[in-house]
This record gives structure tokens, sequence and C-alpha cells, in this order.
């Protein structure tokens, strides 16, 4: 069956409405603090969004996903971290969030960079080649929620930090 959706980069109208589907996304989730949207936000002002994509259907968002720059033990190594992802809950298990996450490591590949870095659940992370690395290392959540995949070049290591958005309050 064909995808009903589209996939795209995000456009400055569509702000408000990814805000909207992100806290819509992440509401009453176990693992959410309440900031996502705040900390897309705060990437968005920061010119720090490396890419951001976008689902949509009928003129309406249903997905988007974001890669914004981490350092390596304080430095910018060519390393970009995934998230959030977000997909509307009534389209959740459908392939938008697969579709995004697969398109997206794509296109920062083809940029150039040397990898990337996600925090969530590895069952799910896996299916894209996502996986712990012993040499890399976000303080604070047990390891085998923190992975990496390696796009150009050999593997980094040290203590990676997210963009400071990441820490603003909600």
């Amino acid at each position: 069956m064909a995808a009903d959706w589209t996939l795209r980069d995000e456009q400055r109208r569509d702000a408000a409405a990814i805000g909207d589907l992100v806290r819509a996304a992440f509401d009453g989730a176990p693992h959410s603090d309440g900031t996502e949207a705040a900390t897309l936000d705060g990437l968005r002002r920061a010119g720090a969004l490396r890419l951001s994509l976008v689902a949509e259907q009928d003129g309406a968002l249903v997905g988007q996903v974001v890669f914004s720059p981490v350092t390596v033990d304080g430095a910018d190594m060519g390393w970009l971290g995934l998230g959030p992802i977000a997909v509307r809950p009534d389209r959740q298990g459908q392939g938008i969030g697969d579709a995004l996450v697969r398109q997206g490591l794509a296109r920062i590949a083809v940029a150039g960079a040397a990898g990337c870095v996600v925090l969530g659940d590895p069952g799910y992370y896996r299916r894209f080649g996502f996986r712990a690395e012993p040499g890399l290392m976000l303080p604070g959540p047990p390891p085998e929620y923190f992975q990496a995949l390696i796009l150009n070049g050999p593997a980094a290591t040290g203590v990676v930090a997210y963009h400071p958005a990441f820490s603003a309050p909600a």
C-alpha cells in the first residue's frame, strides 16, 4: 500500500503546527519531560536545525524529525543528534517515523555528517543501524539508551553534549 503522506523539509510557516504535533505526540509519555516543543523552538532560534523534516497529509503535519549538532569532548566533530522525532498519536505505527528517520539519515550522510547519536529505545533504533558505542558517552541516562551510527569516517570517542537548547525549560 502506498503512503498517504509525503515528506518534505520544514518551512518557516510550519513552526506552530510542529509545536502542536510534538506536544500531542509526547503528552503523557513516561520518558518525556514536556520540553520537546521548547527544545525545537530553541534550536530553531539558534539556527541549529541542521535538518528538519516533516510528514504531511492533506495539508496537515503528521510527523517530524530533527537533526542538530552535538559536540564530543567539547569539539565539533561533525556529529549530529537525532531528535526529537514525533508522529501524531493517531498515525503512530504506520511507518511515518521510520520513513522520516531513514530519509533524514540518508540526507545527513550525503551532506557529510561523520555520525549521528540518539537517546531512545534500543529496540526501535537498532533497525536503522544504531548501537551503543563504548567510546561515546552521554552522562545521565542508562548507557544502553544512548546509541550511535557512524556515517562517514571513524567512530568518535568522548563525552557527547547536545545543543544547549536541550537544557532549556519548557
